[in-house]
């Protein structure tokens, strides 16, 4: 079945104009001016008059067999439903475990992975979790990211917290080299995504791993990094270096600083905009007992723009092209373009709010409804 998005004003990220597009068979396969339905049998057409279209945002940083247990068994956080991804606009995550290593491992990961891809989105994996020597499937990394397809990385590694191994720089290195090599040997990221805590050091561990060794600095994903000002003041300097600089949605300006405010912070400072992304922490535990949200992500990507009247397509990068760049998923997502995934988002121009969303070719969203629903979630 074909489906024609007619006469949208059309971000790739970058805006084209008014556009029509075609989508056939889960992909884009053309973007036109004008495209003509004559002729084509079983076409649905979605009026995108007044609307902004745009790719499914990328999460890559999601809990999505639940965060938590910090505070004993009673906390653990259930795992995550499908309707919260889709209500945040978000087509593609990425799952993680976080603190809890032991009684959370990567094989429910994995498979809860492909239980969301089951259910309609695209679900890639971290192997590992805070601790060092990380949690694997297979026993090594190297051999989790190069022989199995959902696993593109590792992480969330953890310095400067509590919670992290506080393992010298030679076992962050022999990491490195495991995620690295394993990637180029999968034909995929091998990202080494970082958690940066509290702690006193922040970024240094990370500077010092950079400094020593020789792998691609755009293998580091540090992430958190607005959760306090002393380390976005850190993040300046390792963007200046032409790193990765991953912000996490729903952080205060009271203690840190919101996306918003960091986000402005960071263009204002010269860093390359296109090394800077947002992820949401969704579904993971908050100090106090509270729980992220996914949905999170698409409010502070909304207050960048209407708030802080940052540029659109700024902004939409740090959730679309720049995360899909970082993570080798470029163009087949983060882009609105032929051969595309057809990940489309229909946005209402002035509040930015969801009107309609298809993932790989399906309506998920129609006219600000959730249309579509996991296995078990209520209809």
């Amino acid at each position: 079945m074909f489906k024609l998005l007619k006469s949208g004003e059309c971000f790739t990220p970058e805006y084209i104009g008014k556009k029509d597009l075609l989508v056939c068979n889960g992909k884009i396969c053309r973007i036109d001016d004008t495209i003509s339905y004559n002729g084509l049998w079983d076409v649905e057409i979605i009026d995108c008059e007044g609307r902004l279209l745009c790719p499914g945002f990328i999460d890559q940083h999601v809990h999505i067999t639940g965060g938590g247990g910090e505070q004993g068994p009673e906390s653990r956080i259930p795992p995550l439903m499908l309707g919260d991804i889709l209500s945040a606009g978000v087509s593609t995550v990425v799952g993680i475990l976080g603190a809890d290593g032991l009684t959370r491992g990567i094989a429910d990961l994995l498979y809860k992975a492909r239980a969301l891809e089951a259910e309609g989105i695209t679900a890639y994996i971290y192997t590992g979790s805070y601790g060092v020597p990380p949690a694997t499937l297979t026993g090594r990394v190297i051999s989790d990211i190069a022989f199995i397809d959902k696993i593109i990385g590792v992480g969330e590694i953890a310095i400067s917290d509590s919670r992290a191994s506080h393992c010298p720089i030679s076992s962050l290195k022999e990491l490195a080299y495991e995620a690295n090599t394993g990637g180029m040997l999968g034909g995929k990221a091998g990202v080494m995504h970082i958690h940066v805590g509290d702690g006193r050091e922040g970024l240094k561990p990370l500077f010092e791993l950079v400094d020593k060794s020789d792998f691609p600095i755009e293998m580091f994903v540090p992430t958190h990094l607005n959760r306090n000002k002393g380390l976005l003041e850190q993040a300046k300097g390792y963007g200046s270096l032409g790193g990765n600089l991953d912000l996490t949605a729903g952080e205060s300006s009271q203690t840190g600083y919101s996306v918003p405010d960091a986000l402005e912070i960071l263009l204002e400072c010269g860093i390359n905009a296109d090394r800077i992304t947002v992820s949401s922490d969704g579904n993971g535990s908050i100090p106090g007992g509270g729980i992220g949200k996914v949905g999170q992500l698409l409010q502070d990507i909304t207050s960048c723009v209407l708030d802080k009247k940052i540029n659109f397509e700024t902004v939409l990068k740090t959730v679309t092209s720049n995360v899909a760049r970082i993570l080798k998923l470029y163009p087949q997502k983060g882009a609105l373009s032929a051969g595309s995934d057809a990940d489309i988002l229909v946005l209402d121009k002035h509040d930015l709010t969801i009107r309609h969303m298809l993932v790989k070719g399906d309506i998920c969203i129609l006219d600000g409804k959730i249309i579509k629903r996991g296995k078990y979630e209520p209809q």
